[in-house]
């Protein structure tokens, strides 16, 4: 890869099966897109296959391979009515990479619209407050400090807590407690991590800020992938059900990544 982008930074993210890899190489591509200066490393399971492995390292400096991490907690995740959100424990694992000084975590269902390179800048742990309850974060974007100490804190702490959602975000924010009130600049602006389907009260908002959005993130069920397209009219289909303007938008942008980036 081609870049003078120091060695001792990185976007981070994880896969831990074929589907969401598709996630990421469009993630890649999108930090591409916008030229960031930092590597790009991504954490694999052993359920992606070496077909796809070889195609994330077409745009991912480095794939490292990491044994899975699972809450088995059926019942806190039943709450959210997403069970798949168990294995999201293994994004701990990003703590054990220690050849790095700074990172930043970014989950595989995001697109980066600009450069954000910024937030190395930021300590850790820097995030953006979730909309579905501010006093915690949302763990699908963070600044975190590679360490192996820090890991295995994180480890004993899942093993005799547990979440309180059953995933990743719970234990994460139980264990970084001190984010909520300790230090406010460790509260990230929205834009680097947008729910792309927020709407209701917020439709305003994005009007008026909307351009400055850098990371939007395809939160829910339903990723981008699993969208039809047509690639005669190089078209993304989104259920007419679906009628907020700018997270259709976003998705057909996800395709055009796709298609421009990956496809060939």
């Amino acid at each position: 890869m081609a870049g003078n982008r120091p060695d001792s930074e990185a976007f981070v993210s994880l896969v831990t099966n074929d589907n969401y890899a598709n996630g990421a190489l469009v993630l890649g591509y999108s930090l591409r897109r916008v030229n960031t200066t930092r590597k790009l490393a991504l954490l694999v399971t052993n359920q992606v296959s070496e077909g796809m492995r070889e195609q994330l390292l077409r745009v991912w400096d480095h794939l490292e391979t990491v044994d899975p991490l699972d809450s088995q907690d059926d019942a806190n995740l039943a709450l959210l009515s997403r069970p798949e959100l168990g294995i999201t424990f293994t994004k701990i694992r990003c703590w054990n990479l220690t050849h790095y000084q700074k990172c930043v975590f970014m989950d595989a269902d995001m697109l980066v619209l600009q450069n954000c390179d910024e937030l190395f800048d930021r300590c850790e742990l820097s995030a953006v407050p979730d909309i579905g309850w501010p006093d915690c974060f949302n763990s699908g974007m963070f600044v975190f400090e590679p360490s192996r100490a820090t890991h295995e804190a994180l480890l004993k702490y899942a093993i005799d807590h547990g979440s309180f959602d059953g995933g990743d975000q719970g234990l994460l924010n139980s264990f970084f407690s001190q984010w909520s009130h300790e230090d406010i600049s460790t509260h990230l602006s929205f834009i680097y991590n947008m729910n792309s389907n927020a709407s209701y009260t917020y439709a305003p908002a994005y009007k008026e800020f909307g351009k400055n959005v850098k990371i939007v993130h395809f939160i829910g069920p339903v990723k981008p992938w699993q969208y039809s397209y047509s690639e005669t009219s190089s078209t993304a289909y989104v259920p007419s059900s679906n009628n907020i303007p700018h997270e259709r938008s976003y998705i057909q942008l996800w395709w055009d990544i796709y298609n421009t980036f990956v496809l060939p």
